[in-house]
């Protein structure tokens, strides 16, 4: 099967773990983001373009299944995975913490830029102290769970990291 079709029935199959299972889950009342941590893994494989496609068809999805304006996933995923593919490009590539530590902060930044621009759309309800709560909460969860996205991507993409890493993603070049 051809990578990208296996990547993207991997990010439907999250985005509906994530809608169906983690409701049930939820950690404080707060559940990850899978698709979220699925554009963050790819981001650091493939790189920025590839990051924002996979973060804006995942967050596509889930839109459909929330009750905030559709695209605003979209826009705040694809924006995630593209600063991560950027950031990626520095980064030791060994480390054991690459995954908990990316998901992790691409769940703060994630979460963040959704909060804001919902605010700027007038979603009030997305603008108060609790965002604040839910957003770290969330952050947190995807870094737990993000190895286990980071392992699955990796099979998804079906190829060794290291040559990824060598051609500087297949996606961005």
């Amino acid at each position: 099967m051809i990578p990208q079709i296996r990547l993207g029935l991997l990010v439907v199959a999250l985005v509906v773990a994530q809608v169906a299972l983690f409701p049930h889950l939820r950690v404080d009342g707060v559940a990850p983001d899978l698709g979220l941590v699925t554009a963050v893994a790819v981001a650091y494989r493939e790189g920025p373009n590839a990051g924002a496609v996979v973060g804006f068809s995942g967050g596509l999805l889930l839109d459909l299944f929330l009750r905030t304006p559709l695209g605003l996933s979209a826009l705040s995923w694809a924006i995630t995975g593209y600063v991560i593919g950027v950031l990626q490009g520095g980064m030791l590539r060994t480390s054991r913490w690459a995954a908990p530590l990316l998901g992790g902060l691409g769940g703060l930044l994630g979460g963040a830029v959704f909060v804001l621009i919902g605010g700027i759309l007038g979603s009030e309800e997305l603008v108060s102290s609790n965002s604040i709560r839910v957003v770290v909460i969330a952050a947190v969860y995807d870094a737990v769970l993000a190895p286990l996205v980071f392992l699955l991507v990796g099979w998804a993409l079906h190829e060794p990291r290291t040559a990824s890493r060598i051609r500087g993603g297949r996606w961005g070049a």
